[in-house]
């Protein structure tokens, strides 16, 4: 006999615990079925150890430079045994607290792996074997890392984020196959643990999707740091000798490496909850097909998360999370807009940007007005010594030839993911620049470029 609930969610990550524990609040019965542990990809192998390493890598680039500020200290060395023992206990605790919060708004939580089919039925094989039934599902089976010809993962010479966030030694020699987000984390980590990285991307830049202004500027702060950029490049397969290997890539390039990184995106996991007998769809990707509001073809049940061609993002997730929660109860929300979500890349220099890069929006068929700034004439920026990276800030020009809308923010520099919320608000408010101008920024502080920017767009402005 099947258990029966108001909402059942297949996978527990970001998107499918948002979803349980949003819909709990809401008054419904819920039932969570994941196959691994609580907290998916994000929490174990994602967002919160690449984070936590990449702190790690912060504070010892911080203590390599503490002469400049008259703080006498030794020369620093990474014990990465004891930085994966840190992250560990992040990962742990978070870990029990989520738990923790499940239990405590009596979600049914079953480990197994959850098989969706007719009738709203979802098989629970593995773990705690149980037949489920509600009128509500959520799919929110993730994603995991794609992989190219050529370069099979062994966990060893070859490897990706998975494998990569468990190191214990920093390699001498690395090879990042991918320039985007995740890669140029892994690029800035390890540089600045010691490694000589080369960082190989098949599109003409770094960061695609970025403002061109953007990814420009990290790219000249990688040169700076002896991170080795080649863009515009295929790789062709390695040949591996003892414990190292020769990447092959574009013309006639070739790298000699300790260890590959295969950062290549995420692929989705459509085909991960069964499905067989009902109207879900899946394309050649893999996402699930879904609708403005996240309805796949099967009446009642909706798709989330990294399994839907939207942002693959944490936040999105949770966005999307609670989204379907209300729309099932009624209450018709607004669909998350993928276009004006934010995102942040935590290399050095951090990235953060939301809405439409300059590019997009001629494209769009907006004309526009783009004003920009740099970081070092920032009295924060001089005072923590980080003045690498811009703000720049894109608006639409109205028939006066004034800015008016603002359609984009991108942010470069020290700090800068901790910045972009009024960069996110000011786009999806759809505020004008005298708007934004009027708002008081703090002194001294990274934030008051952003501020300095906005004003500059109206026609008059302070330092700019």
């Amino acid at each position: 006999m099947a258990i029966a609930h108001d909402v059942v969610v297949i996978g527990g990550g970001p998107a499918g615990y948002a979803a349980a524990l949003f819909a709990s609040a809401s008054g419904l019965d819920v039932g969570l079925v994941e196959e691994s542990k609580l907290g998916g990809t994000c929490l174990h192998v994602g967002c919160i150890p690449a984070k936590e390493l990449l702190e790690t890598a912060s504070v010892l680039r911080t203590v390599r430079h503490a002469s400049e500020f008259g703080v006498t200290v030794g020369d620093p060395a990474v014990d990465l045994v004891i930085s994966q023992e840190r992250k560990q206990k992040v990962v742990d605790g978070l870990f029990k607290g989520l738990a923790g919060l499940l239990a405590s708004r009596e979600v049914a939580v079953y480990a197994g792996t959850g098989r969706l089919g007719v009738d709203h039925t979802v098989t629970v094989d593995g773990g705690e074997p149980a037949v489920l039934q509600a009128p509500h599902i959520v799919l929110a089976t993730g994603s995991s890392p794609r992989t190219i010809p050529g370069f099979d993962v062994d966990g060893t010479l070859v490897v990706t984020s998975d494998e990569l966030l468990s190191i214990t030694e920093v390699p001498e020699r690395v090879a990042v196959i991918g320039g985007g987000a995740i890669g140029c984390e892994f690029a800035s980590m390890l540089c600045d643990l010691g490694s000589s990285v080369t960082l190989l991307e098949a599109m003409p830049e770094i960061l695609p999707g970025c403002d061109a202004d953007a990814a420009g500027a990290v790219r000249r702060a990688f040169k700076k740091r002896r991170i080795d950029v080649h863009v515009g490049v295929q790789v062709h397969g390695h040949d591996p000798d003892g414990p190292a290997t020769t990447v092959r890539f574009g013309d006639d390039g070739a790298v000699e490496v300790d260890l590959v990184v295969v950062s290549v995106g995420r692929r989705p996991r459509g085909d991960a909850a069964g499905l067989v007998g009902t109207r879900v769809e899946v394309d050649d990707r893999g996402f699930v097909v879904v609708d403005d509001r996240l309805r796949t073809g099967e009446p009642g049940v909706y798709a989330v998360g990294d399994v839907v061609a939207t942002p693959q993002l944490a936040h999105v997730g949770f966005a999307e999370g609670m989204f379907v929660v209300r729309d099932l109860l009624g209450e018709h929300p607004t669909p998350v807009d993928p276009a004006t979500v934010p995102w942040c890349i935590y290399s050095h220099p951090e990235v953060a940007f939301a809405g439409l890069t300059e590019a997009a929006a001629r494209d769009a068929g907006h004309d526009v007005v783009v004003s920009s700034h740099r970081f070092m004439g920032n009295g924060r920026a001089m005072i923590v010594g980080d003045t690498d990276g811009l703000v720049k800030v894109v608006a639409e020009k109205e028939s006066d030839g004034r800015a008016g809308r603002i359609l984009g923010v991108h942010l470069v520099g020290p700090w800068v993911t901790e910045q972009i919320g009024q960069g996110y608000m000011a786009v999806n408010w759809e505020a004008t620049v005298d708007e934004v101008a009027a708002f008081i920024q703090p002194h001294p502080t990274f934030s008051e470029l952003f501020g300095e920017t906005v004003l500059s767009l109206t026609g008059r402005s302070l330092h700019g």
